[in-house]
């Protein structure tokens, strides 16, 4: 049992039928097979049990559900789409799952004020689609927006190949609604950019996997669409030269890089491997290709400054070859092999993950010494990084050996974790840089973080959920 779990009661068949009581017995899922998709992380990492998922269709039972809760010690999973990536949305223990997605109301949409207020079952999807149909953008982007949600996006503080321009989850969250581990309503969803009225408590719940409140509706932050996009996929000879290139790229667009991410070699050709319809972007192999994406608004020009931007990189020997995308779907089919590299990777066999920030500067220097640290430790393994260059998050994936036992090179996660982490925080990092705690890194936070500042994390925890019941030991 970790430091912050608590005993807590089992469900009683009376809590049991209060509960249900509250979303209607159509609302609660206690048959088991239409229980899955609530259960079983996408990877099929994790699988867990649970008597009840509650599907509550307003804050208002949201709120009853934690009261009974609170009343009864009942554990209460918030769950959103089931996307998570660390563990946090799983009731690992029997604990009740409390689901969002029925509460998919998009409530207002404010162009003039440039916001949206989103429940937290509205899919990323849907906020943008909304945002669009009134000429603005919502700029989070995901590969898995048709099923995330906003308040899971939220709660973990998601961040996505847009956030290089636009921040992460937490950037565009101006207020939140908040149902309390007691219960109680916490109404801030004000469309201020300035409130400067005491504590901003909206942070606290951003980030926090469900373990200090249900985030249950958000007022998010839009931005004007842009006139025009190019897209652009570029060879390059090794790491060092992608950071270069960003650095070139935007000063000569004067901060218009939208996306700038970096790929493996290995790993592209695992993706070309095993995804039908995908091709090869260029001819020229090279150890690493970069996929660059500007955006303005102005309608014109643009394109130019991407050939600019490539010209000088072949001069400078920054870049080996490149092309710009002719059409929206040449650039959707970029972005495609993008968006399966983690996932292709598993068609190779066990493939151990971490999801880390150094500063960009730091980004050639932690890949050369994890990539030769990986190596040492289990010779023959693959490490495939890529991931967001402009904010130093690259998602340091290592497939197993070719023809090595899946379970058995799996069973060496937690070594591969203390090599990589160790060079990570050397450089001055973090072990998870978008996909949060959850159990995946649970144990490693009294180890990497500062004291003081886990103590306070702890101490909110006690002061908010005195009684545990919210996302039991998850996060700490």
């Amino acid at each position: 049992m970790n430091e912050m779990s608590k005993p807590l009661t089992a469900v009683s068949p009376q809590t049991l039928q209060r509960l249900i009581a509250v979303v209607g017995e159509k609302n609660a899922i206690t048959d088991k097979e239409k229980q899955v998709p609530y259960l079983v992380e996408f990877r099929a990492l994790w699988t867990g049990h649970t008597p009840v998922v509650l599907r509550p269709g307003s804050t208002q039972e949201v709120s009853e559900i934690m009261k009974i809760a609170n009343e009864t010690s009942t554990a209460i999973i918030p769950q959103g789409g089931n996307t998570g990536l660390v563990g946090g949305q799983i009731p690992h223990n029997g604990e009740v799952v409390l689901s969002l997605n029925r509460m998919d109301k998009i409530r207002e949409i404010d162009p003039v004020s440039n916001t949206i207020t989103c429940e937290a079952g509205v899919t990323l999807q849907r906020a943008r689609e909304a945002a669009a149909s009134v000429d603005r953008l919502y700029p989070q982007l995901l590969p898995s927006e048709g099923s995330c949600t906003i308040g899971g996006n939220l709660s973990t503080n998601a961040g996505g190949t847009a956030a290089l321009a636009h921040g992460i989850a937490r950037s565009h969250a101006l207020g939140l609604e908040v149902v309390l581990a007691d219960g109680r309503i916490m109404n801030n969803l004000n469309k201020l950019k300035k409130d400067n009225t005491g504590y901003d408590l909206r942070d606290l719940f951003i980030g926090a996997e469900g373990t200090l409140g249900v985030i249950t509706a958000a007022v998010l932050r839009l931005v004007p669409r842009p006139r025009s996009v190019e897209t652009a996929w570029a060879s390059i000879p090794n790491v060092q030269a992608s950071v270069d290139l960003l650095g070139l790229a935007s000063e000569l667009t004067a901060g218009g890089v939208t996306s700038f991410e970096i790929m493996s070699r290995e790993g592209i050709d695992i993706v070309l491997r095993h995804s039908q319809g995908t091709r090869d972007p260029l001819q020229t192999k090279s150890p690493y290709s970069v996929l660059i994406e500007l955006s303005s608004q102005r309608a014109e020009g643009l394109r130019e400054s991407m050939e600019e931007i490539l010209a000088a990189g072949l001069e400078k020997g920054l870049v080996l070859d490149a092309t710009i995308c002719e059409s929206m779907e040449q650039a959707k089919a970029f972005w495609r092999i993008r968006e399966l590299f983690g996932e292709m990777q598993g068609r190779e066999g066990g493939s151990i993950k971490h999801d880390v920030s150094v500063p960009v500067a730091k980004i050639p220097a932690f890949i050369e010494e994890a990539n030769a640290a990986a190596i040492k430790l289990i010779p023959g393994c693959r490490p495939m990084p890529f991931g967001h260059v402009g904010d130093g998050n690259i998602h340091y994936n290592i497939t197993q050996p070719v023809g090595a036992d899946k379970a058995e090179y799996l069973k060496r996660w937690d070594d591969m974790n203390d090599v990589v982490y160790k060079i990570v925080l050397k450089h001055g990092g973090s072990v998870s840089a978008e996909h949060g705690v959850g159990i995946v890194k649970r144990d490693y936070l009294p180890k990497i973080k500062d004291p003081v500042a886990y103590d306070l994390m702890k101490t909110l925890k006690r002061t908010l959920d005195p009684k545990g019941i919210l996302n039991p030991g998850k996060v700490l």
